[in-house]
């Protein structure tokens, strides 16, 4: 059962046209994963899917709620980790406060911070507020999960720790849409990848079907990312 359905999306910025004619969907317990260049539309298009950015034409059918966690953690500076992950619960969601804090406490311990939910963004390494920043899109009890760009803001040692959270993530089955220039994660975490540049989708399909595409594009775009 598709979660979500994009048909046919489009989007410009005044003559630039960002996506042109996007269309696929996302099953229910499925990771995707869109990989290109920078430019090619890829976070363009996870904006506009989380309305972030309204599309010029086209379709986005979706059934359920969703969590998108960003690149740059943008958690409130002011707010302890526990108010930052428990503020939209109950304010937004209107859920039972002792409810939520026993759900954040939980989200805690998974990711490794139990000791963390009084401390502020300020006194975490960037690895941490990431996961923090996970924990609050986990909280709202998503349907599907977005990340954009996920570990780019990172230093290279603290990349694989957000990428271990992911994979464990996958391993639960949580249904996510990944845009991320970590290859060997989309390749080994994936159901199925899409390949976006100049707006366009060039190459779909399973980890295997993509990475060892006969597109000439595909096969330039990966010998610059492994030389």
């Amino acid at each position: 059962m598709s979660l979500l359905e994009v048909k046919n999306l489009k989007k410009s910025f005044g003559d630039n046209v960002v996506l042109k004619d996007i269309s696929f969907n996302v099953d229910k317990g499925e990771v995707l994963s869109i990989i290109g260049p920078s430019g090619s539309g890829k976070s363009t298009l996870l904006r506009c899917i989380t309305d972030l950015e309204s599309e010029d034409s086209g379709e986005i059918n979706f059934d359920g709620t969703f969590g998108l966690v960003f690149q740059n953690f943008n958690l409130f500076p002011h707010h302890s980790v526990m108010k930052n992950i428990t503020n939209a619960p109950i304010r937004v969601q209107k859920r039972d406060k002792n409810e939520v804090y026993e759900h954040a406490r939980d989200l805690l311990k998974k990711m490794g911070l139990s000791d963390k939910e009084d401390a502020y963004p300020s006194e975490l390494s960037g690895g941490q507020q990431q996961r923090v920043s996970i924990a609050r899109a986990l909280c709202m009890n998503p349907d599907i999960l977005f990340f954009d760009e996920p570990t780019s803001a990172l230093d290279p040692e603290l990349t694989g720790e957000i990428l271990q959270v992911i994979k464990d993530l996958a391993a639960e089955h949580m249904t996510m849409v990944i845009v991320t220039h970590e290859m060997n994660f989309a390749r080994n975490v994936s159901d199925e990848i899409i390949f976006m540049d100049g707006g366009v989708i060039v190459e779909q399909g399973t980890p295997e079907e993509v990475f060892s595409s006969d597109n000439q594009r595909m096969k330039d775009f990966l010998g610059k990312f492994y030389e």
